[in-house]
């Protein structure tokens, strides 16, 4: 049998709700458990544009080679000095967010220069895609709540996913 438990007690992602609140910036130290490295022609303007669009903050830098960002625990992200790619990955990074930071974080992305349209998809999320100066992919995804009678709750319930009889998310498995 395998061992789980709430996960919400071990992640600065709040349960979505109407009244889920985002966690404030960490400022702590930490060993990361995972970590996003982007090489970046311009470290000013990519720390510019994480701070200023992406809502990110500087926690440490070593001028001019390296700048660690990060935004709640466990969403770093480190600009090291280098050649930027000429295009955008097919894959991306995602950091999670609350509903009510996807408006302001389209607002700051636009007045740093970016074009983005968030949209909602099949999982019960609302994402925000924007390709960030060192032409990394980067989403903003933010959890819906959970409504069994919309299109996305019956596609969850499909696969296994919905709401147990004490009103939590229950995964299908009954170990």
């Amino acid at each position: 049998m395998e061992d789980t438990f709430d996960a919400f007690d071990v992640s600065p992602v709040p349960p979505p709700g109407p009244d889920a609140v985002a966690p404030p910036p960490f400022r702590g130290i930490y060993g990361m458990p995972m970590f996003v490295s982007l090489p970046t022609a311009d470290l000013a303007a990519s720390v510019d544009f994480w701070t200023e669009g992406l809502g990110f903050f500087e926690l440490f830098a070593f001028p001019g080679r390296m700048v660690h960002l990060r935004r709640w625990a466990f969403q770093d992200v480190l600009l090291v000095a280098g050649e930027t790619p000429a295009s955008a990955p097919t894959g991306s990074v995602s950091f999670a967010c609350v509903l009510d930071q996807i408006e302001p974080l389209v607002e700051a992305l636009r007045l740093v220069g970016a074009e983005v349209h968030p949209h909602d998809t099949p999982w019960n999320t609302r994402d925000l895609e924007v390709v960030t100066p060192e032409n990394a992919r980067v989403v903003f995804t933010a959890a819906k709540v959970f409504d069994p009678s919309t299109a996305e709750g019956r596609s969850l319930q499909a696969v296994g996913i919905g709401r147990d009889d004490e009103g939590r998310h229950d995964n299908g498995r009954h170990d």
